[in-house]
């Protein structure tokens, strides 16, 4: 019975930890599921006008991307559930033993009930104690063996439910994994079904190198005009710095708690559109077509459905308003000692000075109708002179 405890402690407590942790990972599975969805859609944009573009390919990309993370945590999902299984048939097993050793055991005393079911016979237990005292131990005894019968039919009753509710239970986790290792299987011939376009439309944008190489060279003249208004607010701040004696940003108490309050929200600011996908990331990388050839990325490229609005992460006060060449228009707005860069817009609603507060539309992201219907959002963070990576500060 002390064995039967112990084992009963153990698989409710791991039942709850089990638990926590399969829907920790259906959450994440549905995740993984909806970005596919949505990029999905992207590409239906895209499609429409039959173009093979960088987009195309980068948007097909973040899908393949997504639907190994998908696959890796199904993964994750059976091997969880069979551990499950495994604990659960073994929990099973102890409990059949044990039930079956407690039947076994009620059964003999039900026969020495049985054999000694004469009111006469205890009468004469009694009777022929030695004294008083013998007689009321012998009392006692056969009143607690009557109590000890009662609870042992009502334990064998509790063991009989808990088991049929095992079994119940171990069927559904048999059914679930069956189902998570289908589900699997339909995902990786999707996943076969994307790099097979994947190579289709690389090998066709490799025919189109002096065009790609001409856009990189754009996007980088669009990025060093970018870089050169971000340096600009910071030599600005400098200078105001220098005046004061102080190193940095220049800032009031207001900005210091603005600066506090936007750093304490670090992997929990909003996306910077409703609703998009990184289609490039922070950092250097290699190109996704021309060889040799990397990519420096000063933050993250957001993908979104055109007509989008672009929106502020933080309140904060307007910085910049500026156009860039071949790049449309770029605001920038200060957090305290933190800058976040929004470029490629048009229609601009704020200016130069204006407060904003979090979630606040600034603009509309431009959509490129002779590229594919492609509307991309590029968004940076910066704090004070240190680029930072925008995935490190979005919620997920």
């Amino acid at each position: 019975m002390k064995r039967l405890g112990v084992i009963m402690g153990l698989w409710l407590l791991g039942t709850t930890c089990f638990g926590q942790s399969l829907d920790d990972l259906r959450k994440k599975k549905e995740s993984a599921a909806e970005q596919i969805r949505y990029t999905n859609q992207l590409l239906e944009k895209v499609t429409e006008n039959q173009q093979v573009t960088l987009n195309k390919l980068r948007l097909i990309n973040n899908q393949i991307s997504q639907r190994n993370q998908l696959i890796h945590t199904m993964n994750d999902e059976i091997s969880l559930l069979q551990t499950l299984i495994n604990d659960n048939t073994l929990v099973v097993e102890i409990l059949t033993a044990d039930l079956a050793e407690i039947k076994k055991e009620y059964a003999e005393m039900v026969r020495f009930a049985y054999k000694n079911r004469n009111a006469y016979d205890q009468i004469l237990f009694f009777l022929s104690a030695e004294n008083f005292n013998q007689a009321y131990r012998r009392f006692v005894y056969v009143k607690q063996y009557t109590e000890y019968r009662k609870k042992q039919a009502l334990l064998i009753s509790a063991l009989q439910d808990i088991l049929a509710r095992k079994l119940v239970d171990l069927e559904n986790q048999k059914q679930s994994r069956r189902l998570v290792m289908n589900e699997k299987e339909q995902e990786r011939q999707k996943l076969q079904s994307e790099k097979q376009q994947q190579n289709s439309v690389v090998q066709k944008l490799q025919s189109q190198q002096r065009d790609l190489r001409n856009k990189l060279n754009q996007q980088r003249q669009v990025e060093q005009q970018l870089e050169r208004e971000i340096q600009r607010i910071i030599e600005e701040e400098a200078r105001k710095a220098g005046k004061t004696g102080q190193s940095g940003f220049a800032l009031t108490p207001e900005q210091k708690l603005v600066g506090a309050n936007f750093e304490q929200n670090k992997r929990r600011l909003p996306w910077p559109v409703e609703r998009g996908v990184i289609t490039e990331q922070f950092g250097v990388h290699p190109h996704p077509v021309l060889k040799n050839v990397t990519v420096r990325n000063n933050g993250v490229n957001i993908a979104t459905q055109p007509g989008s609005k672009a929106r502020a992460v933080f309140n904060g006060e307007v910085s910049r308003v500026f156009g860039i060449t071949g790049g449309n228009m770029a605001v920038i707005i200060r957090h305290g000692q933190y800058l976040s860069v929004y470029s490629n817009l048009v229609d601009v609603t704020v200016k130069k000075g204006d407060k904003v507060n979090i979630r606040q539309h600034i603009g509309t992201v431009f959509t490129d109708t002779s590229d594919g219907n492609k509307a991309i959002l590029k968004f940076q963070i910066w704090q004070e002179s240190q680029k930072l990576d925008p995935e490190e500060w979005l919620s997920r």
